[in-house]
């Protein structure tokens, strides 16, 4: 009779001892469950997504300009960009020019990362712009007379300008410009006389290009450079 309390008490007392045990095993997380993700430190590589394509540098941002006013020389040398377009595009150019000049002003003559992306971003704006003009119906209007081939002739040296530099895009823009108003003129003289020109009509275009020539002269020879 007297072992059966004996026995009552060493099952309480082994209960007690395993019920701690038993409630850590629960709780804690084994090795199959644990966190299949590695924790990352300095020496553990992580994947990252290629990054995006950053902005020209200052070498490619110079050769970018030079190729957008080849391709605008080239239009206005083959007649694929009338006068009015071809200045146009060159007032865009001079703005992205100035614009440039004024963010090196602010940084000690340099250009940081946003700068050059803003510019490059304009810079693709007047290239799809001049793809849009060197493709479109508007073609540089040019007679068989000796007024048509003064202006043809007018367009070639501009474009050898803007090709080798000796114009700036502002100057070439405002040449360009000037034909552009000339042949608006030319048009409404023709218009009014039934696709002709009068002597005296011809005598007053041949005037206004004699200023575009001298001032094509002027501007190619006062050493500013493009």
């Amino acid at each position: 009779m007297t072992s059966y309390p004996k026995l009552t008490l060493l099952s309480v007392a082994l209960a007690a001892f395993l019920i701690p045990a038993s409630a850590q095993t629960s709780t804690d997380p084994t090795p199959s469950s644990a966190p299949t993700t590695p924790v990352v430190t300095s020496a553990t590589p992580v994947a990252t997504s290629p990054a995006p394509k950053g902005p020209e540098t200052g070498k490619q941002a110079q050769e970018r300009k030079e190729n957008q006013q080849d391709r605008i020389a080239n239009g206005i040398g083959n007649g694929s960009l009338t006068a009015g377009e071809a200045g146009s595009l060159e007032k865009k150019e001079s703005t992205i020019n100035q614009e440039e000049r004024q963010m090196k002003s602010l940084d000690n003559g340099h250009l940081t990362a946003a700068d050059r992306a803003t510019l490059q971003q304009q810079q693709n704006q007047v290239s799809k712009q001049i793809y849009k003009d060197k493709h479109n119906a508007a073609t540089q209007y040019q007679g068989t007379q000796k007024v048509g081939q003064r202006s043809e002739n007018q367009q070639d040296r501009i474009a050898q300008g803007v090709r080798s530099g000796q114009l700036t895009a502002g100057e070439a823009g405002h040449l360009e410009n000037e034909e552009a108003a000339i042949n608006r003129e030319k048009r409404a003289d023709r218009a009014a006389d039934g696709g002709h020109l009068t002597q005296a009509e011809k005598q007053q275009l041949n005037r206004q290009q004699n200023k575009v020539s001298k001032q094509i002269y002027k501007d190619k020879h006062n050493g500013k450079r493009q």
